[in-house]
């Protein structure tokens, strides 16, 4: 049976560093204190004058280097971001245009830290029913334009970066199972309360800081560590392997407290956890692809390797999936 797998991968890293001691002079807060809550040691920060269509496309044009392809014979452009360039058009048709993929559609999707497997499956599925040959899936984030730089709990956590994939039809494994998940109940434990159509922008949304992203920390961690446990569970058995076989365990990159709980929960031994948040914080969509072109060029991952990614994002959105390189 056909499958679908990941041609290749790529990333956009900002050069400019955040470390908690920066963050120091900006809020009440430690190096220490940061680092023993969360596992960041640092984050990157977008230039001036960028947007996420900059670092996608970037991310976009290494993963298609590395997968050996022309940019016209991408067929579709799936990005997962929750900073677009702008509400429209869609950022997706930006990056089109820079890279020269004449020949694909574009779109925007929307599903907070988990968009980047939602993504997946949407173009997985295009791929299954014959809509499409070859997509580009993107995710970046430009977080640092959202962060509120006075507000402690939330501006120690968050980076801009961008990773991408290329995924194509073939006759080896490849993407073995997704499990993805929602409750609208939680919206707003995490949320962006001013922009849209609900609050749009006003002197007053302005002054209340209404345009930075808002986050209950407590309550995001206790779901995050049950909702991509569950999610983690559910994908291994729809792969139909045991959580022995799993050999690298790439999770959103959150916080290292939740990577470790949901570790435990699949019983993985450590060794199978790759982290890179101490040098890129949380950036949103972007984290696992990010950390997976990391794996690979780091000789990480091998072929034939089985890989479970586990994330979890605003809405509550979450997912899971277990992939065969």
């Amino acid at each position: 049976m056909s499958s679908v797998r990941i041609l290749g991968t790529g990333t956009s890293i900002p050069s400019k560093i955040l470390s908690n001691k920066d963050l120091e002079s900006l809020v009440e807060t430690t190096d220490e204190w940061i680092t023993t809550r969360t596992g960041i040691k640092e984050r990157r920060i977008i230039e001036n004058g960028k947007a996420c269509s900059d670092l996608a496309s970037e991310a976009a044009e290494e993963a298609i280097k590395s997968s050996g392809i022309d940019p016209k014979n991408i067929d579709v452009i799936v990005l997962a971001t929750i900073t677009p360039d702008y509400f429209f058009p869609s950022t997706a048709c930006l990056i089109q245009n820079k890279i020269g993929a004449v020949n694909a559609y574009a779109f925007d999707i929307s599903a907070g830290c988990s968009g980047f497997l939602y993504a997946i499956q949407i173009a997985k599925g295009m791929i299954d029913g014959g809509q499409a040959k070859t997509i580009l899936v993107v995710g970046a984030e430009t977080l640092s334009k959202i962060t509120d730089y006075q507000d402690r709990g939330t501006c120690i956590l968050f980076g801009d970066g961008a990773g991408a994939v290329v995924l194509q039809k073939s006759d080896k494994e490849g993407i073995l199972s997704i499990y993805l998940g929602s409750n609208g109940e939680a919206w707003d434990l995490l949320y962006m309360p001013g922009g849209g159509s609900r609050n749009p922008a006003t002197a007053e949304s302005i002054e209340n800081r209404l345009h930075f992203l808002k986050m209950n920390g407590k309550e995001v961690f206790k779901e995050a560590v049950k909702s991509m446990g569950d999610a983690s569970v559910e994908a291994i058995n729809k792969a139909g392997i045991s959580s022995e076989k799993i050999d690298h365990f790439i999770a959103h990159q959150a916080n290292f407290r939740i990577m470790d709980a949901v570790r435990k929960r699949i019983n993985l031994p450590e060794e199978k956890v790759f982290m890179n948040i101490q040098k890129y914080g949380n950036t949103s969509s972007a984290s696992v692809p990010i950390a997976l072109d990391e794996a690979v060029k780091a000789g990480r991952i091998k072929e034939g390797d089985y890989i479970l990614f586990s994330v979890f994002g605003a809405g509550f959105t979450w997912g899971a999936s277990v992939i065969r390189w």
